[in-house]
């Protein structure tokens, strides 16, 4: 029976297992929901326990489907939803508090009295990032002042943070490993991305306690052994964790500079390796920590969106404009007249390049004889538009045009989707045979640790393109439908 590598994918709606063989093909794989909490209006939770426990029996159950055995698991790679905020009991691994969501906005107000008292350029120097609930530090900060006894418990060392990469590593292992990488670091608020290390000043002004901080290292580093986890022998290495947007930079194997990729997934979020070159962007995008060759960290400009392939979740879930997902793709294609609807998907606040905390969704240019149809050609629309505006920023920040985008995440398997992301863009689309680059990133890196994949020249002759989309929209509709867009946005802007 061959070896193979484990690679967990702790997503924002769901945990996913895939099981990669030698040649970077999926073998097995698993999946399950968890489920969403939405205690008040702008609050996202999740339970952590119940993330943990579902990874457990889905490892099993990936294992067991594709007939594998437990000992011929070479390593184990762990990506992620960043930002996602877990506390937790230092002697149980139980978590205080429910994982507060990288969605979550309950601490804006945190944020917009930092911004009031002068304190954002001295973040955004140190980390990249903005002041904005999205991240972090103003998260932890709330638990630790308003869960009782939280901070008494972590002023005396009882209590440990960490990312979700963190929270199932210290599971993993059974308490022995409190450790992160780089890439989930960069996205706290109070991670120096120069220095790579947590920075004191800022900790202090979030008044976290550095003792409940995780040691930080490279994205491909033995993090540590397994130890009591259920159908799994001691001693598996834990050889990669990567936030997921990284992890997929890397899945596409965009190690050099000027290399971009964007994922589509809840939301969209765009990565554009710059090496070595620490840039602060002057288009509203971070700057961030990503992985380079040999796992080693490189600078990135990121264009974050909240809200992605999540608003065909709306469409389905909350209109109930169908059952599945899928059928959008359809619902799309059958609108064949021109029209101005214009699907603003601002749910939790619009992110980059805007980064407006207080705007809310909209749906324009409605007339009587408006239809579902129509809605939904707008909703997905809103997913390209969106991204265009990133691509947009990142080049006017690098004086750069990006010939090619690399695209993966699941609402990339809609081809009009796709097709209409060309048009918009006015460049070339190309699609991987693998959309799951994130988790795919995170084996090739734990892979490349323990020596089972030889190299990042010989992942490159593994990787297959899907699909090449090209554009076909004519460059005067281009330019009416990007106007119509950005009129949309600025009706619901609230920071003008």
């Amino acid at each position: 029976m061959s070896d193979y590598i484990i690679g967990i994918d702790a997503g924002t709606t769901g945990i996913r297992i895939f099981c990669f063989n030698k040649s970077g093909n999926v073998i097995s794989s698993a999946y399950s929901e968890f489920k969403q909490h939405y205690p008040k209006s702008g609050w996202v939770e999740h339970d952590a326990e119940e993330i943990w426990v579902k990874t457990e029996k889905l490892i099993v159950k990936a294992i067991r489907n594709g007939k594998l055995h437990p000992s011929k698991a070479v390593a184990i790679g762990i990506t992620n939803q960043r930002e996602t905020t877990v506390l937790f009991d230092k002697d149980t691994g139980k978590p205080v508090y429910n994982a507060i969501v990288w969605q979550c906005r309950r601490t804006s107000e945190i944020c917009m009295d930092l911004k009031s008292k002068g304190f954002e350029p001295l973040f955004r120097k140190k980390t990249g990032l903005v002041l904005d609930a999205y991240f972090s530090g103003t998260k932890i900060q709330w638990i630790l002042e308003n869960v009782k006894g939280v901070k008494t418990r972590a002023e005396k060392g009882k209590i440990l943070f960490g990312t979700v990469d963190t929270y199932l590593l210290y599971r993993l292992t059974n308490g022995k490993s409190h450790k992160t990488d780089h890439t989930n670091a960069s996205r706290t608020l109070i991670y120096n991305i120069e220095k790579k290390e947590w920075d004191k000043e800022l900790t202090q002004i979030l008044g976290i306690p550095e003792s409940i901080l995780p040691e930080t290292h490279n994205s491909s580093s033995l993090f540590g052994r397994t130890e009591k986890v259920k159908g799994l022998p001691d001693g598996i290495p834990i050889s990669s964790l990567i936030g997921d947007q990284q992890g997929a930079l890397f899945g596409q194997l965009c190690t050099e500079p000027g290399e971009a990729k964007n994922t589509y997934g809840t939301g969209c979020f765009l990565l554009f390796n710059t090496g070595n070159n620490f840039q602060i962007s002057k288009n509203n995008l971070l700057t961030t920590l990503g992985c380079g060759p040999e796992g080693k960290t490189v600078y990135c400009l990121e264009g974050s969106v909240f809200i992605g392939g999540a608003v065909v979740q709306f469409l389905r879930d909350n209109l109930k404009f169908f059952k599945e997902s899928k059928v959008s793709e359809k619902l799309a294609s059958s609108v064949k007249k021109e029209d101005e609807v214009v699907f603003v998907p601002a749910f939790a606040g619009l992110g980059a390049p805007y980064w407006d905390m207080n705007a809310r969704g909209a749906i324009l240019g409605l007339t009587r004889d408006t239809t579902a149809e129509q809605i939904t050609r707008a909703a997905l629309k809103s997913i390209a538009l969106q991204s265009y505006e990133l691509v947009e920023a990142m080049e006017n920040d690098t004086g750069s045009k990006l010939k090619v985008l690399k695209v993966d995440g699941g609402a990339t398997e809609n081809s009009w989707l796709m097709q209409y992301q060309s048009d918009i863009l006015g460049k070339r689309v190309i699609r991987p045979s693998n959309v799951d680059t994130t988790v795919l990133g995170a084996a090739f890196l734990a892979g490349l640790e323990r020596g089972f994949f030889p190299s990042v020249a010989d992942l490159k002759k593994k990787l297959k393109a899907n699909k090449e989309f090209s554009p076909q929209m004519k460059t005067a509709q281009r330019e009416k439908e990007i106007r119509i867009w950005k009129d949309a946005v600025r009706r619901i802007r609230t920071d003008q």
